[in-house]
């Protein structure tokens, strides 16, 4: 039987990140029983690197080492090489990235981990440079060391490994005792004290050195600031200004990036992500709605722009994420230096304008070029230059159009094409909420995605995780089921198309029969592979808690199927998360979100009508309603009839019981815990939702 590990199997993925390595003299195997078996038949270690397309020091290790002849001849004679993306298989990340944490007290990408053949850790890191740096080991020196460690001190490995599994499945599995009831509107409390506290109010954001969007504490802010939390309202418009204005923010293109790698939100690490426009669009839509500030309008608008620009398959889904990198530098597309801005600009005043408003200077503040930012208004650079404040508006976005016209010249960031479920349910919901919030055509782009992904990936029964290049692959895991529900629910209320409601359901129900046991709701599906740990993701991370958005859908659901027992499982779930979310508020917001919904109930506005009018849309959309439930039925019974046989019930839920139209005449019901008389006008409307608010 031939040696599968002979050779790089690379070439045989999907994965545009696993292809990127398909080339590399490494024999670079996937994760599958192959790769695994033989490192069993030759009695020799796994080396596991994990990484994804758009990571910037994933590029570098495998320029450094893994495209080096030499290395490459050392690590495929005494290990088998493994290669994962981190977006296909975040089950496998998360197991290996907590061994990371666990055992060095960080964790990062590329993740680089020793196992044996029978997959447990025995050593970690991160990047490794080929040659010792400081106090950082060299990768060849790891390699040698280990190496020599699984020749000569086999036990002592073993026993190490042993002692990894153990606390990796403790750390992982472990279900805390249930409280005997949910908790209630303390958890979002604790969270945005935690969250004022913890600001730096300076800068806005949180921490010292790196700043990274953190959207669902923004959530729990602008829900306490609608309570009157005035701290609240300041710490969220502090670090809602400081994302929109500093380098986080494409000024030219529209769109965020990843991160930032200083603690005043200058200089991005450049990689755009679907999952942070998706989070980010719709963060800054409920600031809109809050504060009525147009710059937050306007950085929804550019991030929802930017997927639909530049992450859209042309049949509807969105693509995963856009490289830092262009011709081999990293921010190459998206910098300017001085000189390249008085190149594109045909006047040299308006290119004056132009490098006021957007800071851009002859040192520039990266690596010599400039990120732009907006920490100017018009107004103060009209009176610097000396000029009327309509000629410099006019100027600027002369300039602009000049300066964005030079970078659609400029070679693009390669962009990783798969398609993932959960990132399309985050922006899928994004949509739906701006079509509500800002304009109805926003909608359209909501149902093409949610249909995209439902044709690939539904199979009627159970989801995929991705797909790419006209391949469906993998097994969904907790956040496609609770991310794709949650957008499939926003999108039901943006159109009114029981259709959406219905696959939501469809989530729902197989959701809990995969992940929930034990009290708890697991990220990896019972049905599918078994690691060292069946991990459970209840903080939020770069993407929301799938437990937080799933307890958070179910809740919502149970309005339509009360006997289904959606909002049983979701008050299980809290109770039994209610101190762990208590303990750590600030790293579990997703989770204090639902338990504050949940708590208070849903504000349900069921408009009884063959379609909501758009006065009406516009008074439940605009406004700043967090537990909004949206819901519209047929206008007659009949009508309902038909869509109760679509969502397999016999009998009319409370939210829809009883509220047809009379006399023609559209109705709405605004609910929370008791309802209003049937209202036939917007002004009515108007006033119950802000009685009920």
């Amino acid at each position: 039987m031939s040696d599968p590990t002979a050779r790089n199997r690379l070439d045989e993925e999907a994965s545009p990140y696993l292809r990127q390595h398909a080339d590399n003299p490494v024999n670079w195997q996937p994760w599958d029983d192959a790769a695994f078996d033989a490192a069993r038949e030759r009695d020799v270690p796994i080396f596991l690197s994990i990484g994804y397309s758009a990571c910037h020091w994933c590029h570098v290790m495998a320029e450094e080492s893994f495209e080096d002849s030499d290395v490459a001849a050392y690590l495929n004679e005494h290990f088998v090489p493994v290669k994962v993306d981190r977006e296909e298989r975040p089950d496998v990340d998360d197991v290996y990235m907590t061994a990371a944490q666990l055992a060095t007290g960080g964790g990062g990408w590329p993740l680089s981990v020793w196992l044996t053949p029978d997959k447990r850790p025995f050593y970690v890191g991160t990047y490794f440079p080929p040659e010792a740096t400081g106090n950082q080991p060299g990768f060849r020196d790891v390699l040698r060391s280990l190496h020599e460690r699984w020749t000569d001190e086999r036990d002592a490995v073993e026993e190490r490994a042993d002692q990894w599994s153990a606390a990796l499945r403790g750390e992982l599995e472990d279900v805390p005792e249930r409280a005997s009831d949910a908790p209630g509107s303390g958890l979002r409390e604790a969270a945005a004290s935690a969250a004022v506290e913890h600001a730096d109010r300076e800068h806005g954001g949180w921490g010292g050195g790196q700043k990274f969007p953190q959207p669902s504490r923004l959530h729990v802010l602008l829900r306490a600031g609608a309570d009157g939390d005035e701290d609240a309202d300041a710490v969220a418009r502090e670090t809602l200004d400081a994302m929109a204005n500093g380098g986080l923010y494409d000024q030219l293109g529209g769109g965020f990036h990843r991160y930032c790698v200083d603690r005043d939100w200058t200089v991005p690490h450049f990689e755009k992500m679907c999952y942070d426009n998706a989070e980010l669009a719709r963060v800054y839509l409920d600031g809109y709605r809050r504060f009525g500030d147009d710059r937050y309008r306007d950085a929804a608008t550019g991030a929802l722009d930017f997927l639909a620009d530049e992450l859209s398959h042309p049949d509807g889904g969105f693509y995963g994420t856009l490289d830092a990198r262009s011709e081999g530098e990293e921010g190459k597309f998206y910098v300017w230096t001085l000189d390249e801005v008085s190149e594109a600009v045909d006047d040299p005043t308006d290119a004056t304008v132009f490098g006021a408003y957007y800071g851009v200077t002859q040192s520039g503040n990266f690596e010599g070029a400039n990120v732009l930012t907006r920490r100017r208004d018009v107004e103060a650079v009209a009176d610097d230059l000396d000029v009327s404040h309509g000629d410099a508006i006019a100027r600027l976005a002369s300039a602009t159009e000049q300066v964005q016209a030079a970078r659609a010249e400029r070679p693009r960031p390669a962009r990783d094409e798969k398609v993932i479920g959960a990132w399309n349910g985050l922006a899928i919901r994004a949509f739906a909420e701006a079509a509500l919030a800002l304009d109805e055509s926003y909608a359209a782009r909501a149902v093409e995605a949610l249909d995209f992904v439902r044709d690939r990936l539904w199979d009627g029964d159970r989801l995929a995780r991705r797909w790419a290049d006209g391949e469906t692959a993998g097994t969904g895991y907790l956040d496609d089921y609770a991310f794709l529900a949650a957008g499939a629910l926003a999108t039901y209320e943006a159109t009114g198309d029981v259709d959406h409601l219905a696959f939501a359901r469809d989530l729902a129900d197989a959701l809990l029969d995969e992940f929930r046991d034990d009290g708890t709701l697991y990220f990896t599906p019972a049905s599918g592979e078994r690691l060292l740990a069946r991990p459970q993701e209840l903080a939020d991370r770069s993407t929301p808690s799938p437990v937080g958005v799933a307890v958070d859908v179910l809740a919502a659901l149970d309005a339509f199927r009360p006997d289904a027992g959606y909002g049983d499982a979701a008050d299980e779930v809290l109770a039994t998360h209610a101190a762990t979310a208590a303990k750590r508020p600030l790293t579990h917001p997703s989770l204090a979100l639902a338990a504050d919904a949940r708590a208070r109930g849903r504000l349900e506005v069921t408009v009884a009508a063959d379609g909501v009018p758009d006065a009406w849309r516009a008074a439940v959309g605009s406004r700043y309603l967090p537990e909004r439930l949206l819901t519209r039925r047929p206008p007659t019974d009949d009508g309902l009839d038909a869509w109760l046989d679509e969502l397999g019930l016999d009998d009319a839920p409370p939210i829809w019981a009883g509220r047809e139209v009379r006399d023609g005449v559209p109705i709405a019901y605004v609910c929370r815990r008791a309802c209003s008389p049937p209202v036939t006008d917007t002004d009515a409307l108007v006033e119950w939702l802000e009685e009920y608010r």
